[in-house]
């Protein structure tokens, strides 16, 4: 690395006359979940050991999970806000703006990072209680009590239905009224669940389907369907967005893209690279988490290729996958600070904590 900067630095000055090109690590990133015990945003003391970490490291983004399985970490009317209110109550004041001034202070930027379509097993969820089971993805089978809705282990919420729409837009323009300092906000799971992909078969959907092509019902695996399908997810990321930039129109936003390609398009029926290409968000984060390194690097040769602007491409890599692999995570990581993208934004913290080996290629080079 030295070498590189002294070769580009005697270019600069003339003493070769031959041009080279300087090579540059990305940036780092880094997830913040609320699933690890205790949350981050529990305490003054765990924040601050977070921005402190983050310095050593250099990561220069953290996204901060801030809602979760209908639960709120912000005052909303939308969410749970229980998680709120008790963090609120032993910080003396809310503890996400207290992590962005922290973090800003340290020149990090925060995004809020938003779980929108999964309720996970949260039977309790508000949006579920208000009504009921009807706004759940489901395929066309019998449902005859709530666990007969859950996909893989968890439930999904509908992106076809108007009232979820209405609801989680709403949920958008509380955070970013709540948070004037924030630097952007990123949609995780804008996306129908991925195992065995027969879902959307609510009423509000399928009647909506019908009404805008005339057909008397969805033919499973028919392009029509799918196509249908991908619409519904891209339509209400278009209105988060709508949302959001009407009130702060300089945000940065982004949402998070599934990996492999073929399973974001036609199991999750998720057209992530539409989104980029044509200037929706600002830039995708695929969350590529192969344990395989060499099926990683497969997969972010194809997402590059997907992508007609680089910049707008950032890559995750999956630390909670690898807890117990540590050399096959520094190799993933490694390998993304050679693709050029802008951004390696590693998931997650609590995984770094659980093993502190996994930090090596982290805090290991100055």
């Amino acid at each position: 690395m030295k070498k590189n900067i002294l070769l580009c630095c005697l270019i600069l000055l003339g003493v070769f006359p031959h041009p080279a090109r300087c090579e540059s690590r990305p940036q780092r990133g880094l997830f913040v979940s609320l699933i690890q015990n205790p949350p981050t945003l529990s305490s003054r003391e765990a924040i601050r050991q977070l921005i402190d970490w983050a310095k050593q490291a250099r990561v220069k983004i953290l996204f901060v999970q801030i809602y979760r399985a209908n639960q709120a970490w912000f005052p909303s009317q939308v969410g749970d806000s229980a998680p709120y209110d008790a963090a609120l109550k032993t910080l003396g004041e809310d503890p996400f703006a207290f992590l962005i001034r922290e973090a800003h202070g340290a020149k990090i930027e925060v995004h809020a990072w938003l779980n929108m379509l999964s309720l996970s097993e949260n039977v309790n969820a508000p949006l579920l209680k208000k009504y009921g089971p009807d706004i759940l993805t489901r395929n066309p089978e019998e449902k005859k009590t709530l666990a007969d809705y859950k996909i893989d282990n968890q439930y999904f919420l509908e992106p076809g239905d108007t009232r979820v729409r209405r609801e989680l837009v709403a949920m958008a323009g509380e955070i970013v009224r709540a948070y004037p300092e924030l630097d952007g906000v990123q949609f995780d799971y804008i996306r129908y669940p991925d195992s065995h992909p027969r879902y959307g078969y609510t009423k509000i959907n399928t009647d909506r389907f019908k009404k805008a092509t005339g057909l008397a019902k969805p033919e499973e695996g028919s392009r029509l369907w799918n196509d249908w399908k991908r619409a519904q997810v891209t339509e209400l990321l278009r209105l988060l967005i709508q949302k959001v930039r009407s009130i702060r129109p300089g945000l940065r936003i982004s949402a998070t893209g599934c990996m492999s390609y073929a399973r974001a398009l036609h199991e999750a029926f998720q057209d992530w690279p539409s989104w980029v290409n044509s200037g929706l968000v600002d830039f995708v984060t695929v969350m590529n988490y192969s344990p395989d390194p060499a099926e990683y690097e497969r997969w972010n040769a194809v997402a590059k290729s997907k992508v007609s602007d680089p910049a707008k491409l950032f890559l995750a890599v999956g630390a909670y996958k690898l807890v117990r692999s540590p050399g096959t995570f520094e190799k993933e990581f490694r390998s993304c600070e050679k693709t050029g993208v802008p951004v390696c934004a590693v998931f997650h913290y609590g995984s770094l904590l659980e093993n502190p080996e996994l930090e090596k290629p982290l805090l290991g080079e100055r």
